[in-house]
């Protein structure tokens, strides 16, 4: 009896998991395209974040492509077609200078883009693992599209990882005028004012 009601848990969380996708990435776009303070702090652990990731990623598509034919290929072209959507995003953001802080809103047409290609690659290797699954074919890594699949997270990846450091690039850019050397004592400025509220 605990089996059968695991196994009805289980399904009740990939139902949810599933029926939840539109919802996450409906919210994925509207954070990606609010209007939003840049700081110093945040754009370092994006790009840290960002480099470790595109890293693994490129290791291990490398490891991957010794089962999966192209798998590096389509991950090295992926990654360079998301750093020039990347060049294009910082080239269509709205910078937006005050004397204090940078704001910057991200163009809705490229995190539209972005969106829209993990969209497609996820509901591509859901209909795809359908068909496989019904012509009971044995190559399943093939019949996924496992380096098609990699190229589009790479995009994802290059984009992100391009876009973050034109923010961080501008970011520094804009310290510079406003005298401040650092992250750091926007930082502490900022602890400094909430203090005396």
């Amino acid at each position: 009896m605990p089996v059968i009601a695991l196994i009805g848990v289980l399904a009740v969380v990939l139902i949810l998991a599933i029926a939840l996708v539109p919802l996450s990435l409906i919210q994925r776009y509207r954070v990606g395209t609010a209007r939003r303070p840049a700081r110093g702090w945040f754009i370092t652990l994006n790009l840290v974040a960002l480099v470790i990731s595109t890293g693994m990623f490129i290791v291990g598509a490398a490891l991957t492509s010794a089962w999966v034919p192209n798998a590096l290929s389509y991950t090295l072209i992926g990654i360079l077609l998301g750093c020039l959507l990347g060049i294009a995003g910082l080239g269509l953001t709205r910078w937006e200078p005050s004397g204090r802080t940078l704001y910057y809103t991200p163009n809705a047409v490229l995190v539209f883009v972005v969106t829209i290609i993990v969209t497609a690659r996820v509901a591509y290797g859901f209909w795809r693992s359908w068909q496989v699954w019904n012509s009971g074919l044995d190559t399943w890594s093939a019949a996924f599209g496992v380096a098609s699949a990699m190229g589009a997270g790479a995009v994802v990846l290059g984009y992100y990882l391009t876009y973050w450091l034109g923010v961080r690039r501008r970011f520094a850019r804009h310290e510079r005028r406003a005298g401040r050397p650092s992250w750091a004592t926007q930082r502490s400025d900022e602890r400094n004012a909430n203090r005396r509220r």
